[in-house]
C-alpha cells in the first residue's frame, strides 16, 4: 500500500503545447507551454496545474515585418504574411516547416502586394488548398494556390480604390482590408475593409478555388471594420448546397476599430444568387454599461467560444498599466450582452487565441511584447488568472508597427 500511495503521490508527467508568435522585428518564434498537474493524494483533489512558458526556437524570416501566422496542422506548415510595403512596393508570403519540437525552417517565399496583415487557408471541393491575404497598405486582396513554392504565382489579385476619403480621413484615405475569414460552411470568404467602411464578400468557386465577388456590407460611416467572426448552432461544416440556413441560424459579428462597436448581422443564404444577405440586428460598445471606450482606446481582435464572445481592448488601461479583454454573452438568437472586463496582462492586446479545450487563452500584447496565458472557465466563460507569461522580442511603441504582432496555438 505504501508503494501504491507513493506512486499516486507523484506528479503526473508534464504535457506540452506549442505556440507560434510573429514579431515586427523580423522573427517568428516557437514557444512551449508545459503543464504539470499537482500531486494526487488520497481523498484529496489534485493540486492546481503549474505552467511554464519557454521559447524553443526563433527564426529570422517572413520579411522585415512578420504580421500574421496561420498553421496547417495536416502538413505542419506555418504560413506567415509580411506587412512590409504598400500598393507600389512588395511584401511577402513565407511557408515554414514546423517540427513537433518547435524547430522552424523556411520552405518557400514569394513576393506579394505589400501590407499583408492577415491570411486564411480555404479549400475548393476536391480538397485543393489556397491561401487568401488581406493587404492593408496595399489596398488589395490576393490568393495563392498551395502548397507554396518559390515560383508560385497568385491565383487572383483584387485591387481596391476609394473615390474620396471616408468619415475618418486620417485612417480612411484608401481601402484598408484588415482580415480575411470564412463563413461556417467554408463556401464564402469575407474581408472587413477598415478604410472603405465595407465588409467585402466573395463566393469560393467549388471547382476552381477562384473568388467571385458578391454584394458586401456597407457599414455605418466611421465604423472602420477590422475583424469578424460567425456564429451558428449545430454542425457548421456542410457546404451551402447541402444545407439551407434560415435568418436566425447564422449571425455575423464585426468589430469596428474606429467606431469601437461590435455589430451583429443575421445572415441569409440566397440560393438564387449564391450570395449572402445581411440584416443588422444589434450594435453596442463592448464596455461596462454600454459606454463608449476611453479616449485613445480601440478594439482589436474578436473570438467566439459560444456562448461567449471576446474582444480585446487596446490602450484602455483598465487594469493599470495593463489593458483588457471584454467578455460578452450570447442569447439563443445570437444577441449580445456585456458581462465583464478582464486583464490582458500586458499593453496593446493586438491578438489572442483560445485553445481547443477552451480552458486557456493566449494573449499577444503588442506594445509590452509578451504572451500571457490566462485561465478560462469553459462553463462560465470567465477569464481568470495569468498562469504563465513570456517576453518575446523587444517591446514596441504604442501606436507604431512594433512589437509582437500575432500568436496562435499549434492546433
Amino acid at each position: 500500500m505504501r508503494a501504491l500511495f507513493s506512486l499516486l503521490s507523484l506528479p503526473a508527467l508534464a504535457a506540452a503545447a506549442n505556440l507560434y508568435v510573429s514579431h515586427y522585428n523580423g522573427n517568428v518564434y516557437s514557444l512551449a507551454l508545459t503543464s504539470i498537474p499537482g500531486a494526487q493524494r488520497r481523498n484529496e483533489e489534485a493540486a492546481a496545474v503549474n505552467y511554464t512558458l519557454t521559447q524553443t526556437a526563433a527564426l529570422k524570416t517572413c520579411g522585415s515585418m512578420p504580421s500574421w501566422l496561420t498553421f496547417d496542422a495536416s502538413t505542419r506548415v506555418l504560413y506567415c504574411s509580411d506587412e512590409t510595403g504598400d500598393s507600389t512596393s512588395p511584401g511577402s508570403l513565407t511557408a515554414l516547416a514546423a517540427s513537433t519540437d518547435g524547430k522552424l525552417s523556411e520552405i518557400a517565399k514569394v513576393d506579394t502586394i505589400g501590407g499583408g496583415v492577415n491570411n486564411v487557408i480555404y479549400n475548393r471541393d476536391d480538397g485543393k488548398k489556397f491561401i487568401a491575404i488581406a493587404h492593408y497598405e496595399g489596398s488589395a486582396l490576393s490568393t495563392f494556390p498551395l502548397p507554396l513554392k518559390s515560383n508560385t504565382q497568385p491565383l487572383q489579385t483584387f485591387n481596391f480604390t476609394l473615390s474620396k476619403p471616408g468619415a475618418v480621413p486620417s485612417r480612411q484615405d484608401a481601402p484598408h482590408p484588415h482580415q480575411v475569414f470564412l463563413d461556417p460552411t467554408g463556401t464564402f470568404l469575407l474581408s472587413p475593409d477598415l478604410g472603405s467602411d465595407l465588409v467585402r464578400v466573395y463566393r469560393i468557386e467549388p471547382n476552381s478555388g477562384s473568388l467571385k465577388e458578391c454584394p458586401g456590407i456597407n457599414v455605418t460611416p466611421g465604423t472602420g471594420p477590422r475583424h469578424g467572426t460567425f456564429w451558428t448552432p449545430g454542425a457548421s461544416s456542410l457546404r451551402l448546397r447541402k444545407q439551407r440556413r434560415s435568418l436566425a441560424e447564422t449571425v455575423l459579428y464585426i468589430v469596428g476599430e474606429l467606431g469601437n462597436k461590435v455589430t451583429a448581422y443575421s445572415v441569409t443564404y440566397d440560393m438564387k444568387s449564391n450570395c449572402l444577405g445581411f440584416n443588422e440586428t444589434q450594435a453596442l460598445y463592448p464596455y461596462p454599461n454600454g459606454t463608449a471606450l476611453p479616449s485613445g482606446a480601440s478594439v482589436a481582435e474578436i473570438r467566439l467560444e459560444q456562448p461567449y464572445l471576446y474582444i480585446s481592448i487596446r490602450s484602455d488601461h483598465a487594469f493599470p498599466p495593463n489593458d483588457s479583454l471584454a467578455t460578452l454573452q450570447q442569447n439563443n438568437t445570437g444577441g449580445l450582452s456585456f458581462q465583464r472586463l478582464s486583464s490582458s496582462y500586458g499593453t496593446v492586446p493586438r491578438t489572442f487565441a483560445i485553445n481547443k479545450e477552451g480552458d486557456l487563452v493566449a494573449i499577444g500584447n503588442q506594445a509590452s511584447s509578451n504572451v500571457a496565458i490566462v485561465q478560462r472557465d469553459p462553463h462560465t466563460g470567465q477569464l481568470g488568472n495569468e498562469v504563465a507569461s513570456l517576453a518575446v522580442g523587444d517591446p514596441g511603441t504604442v501606436g507604431a508597427a512594433e512589437g509582437l504582432s500575432s500568436v496562435i496555438w499549434e492546433e
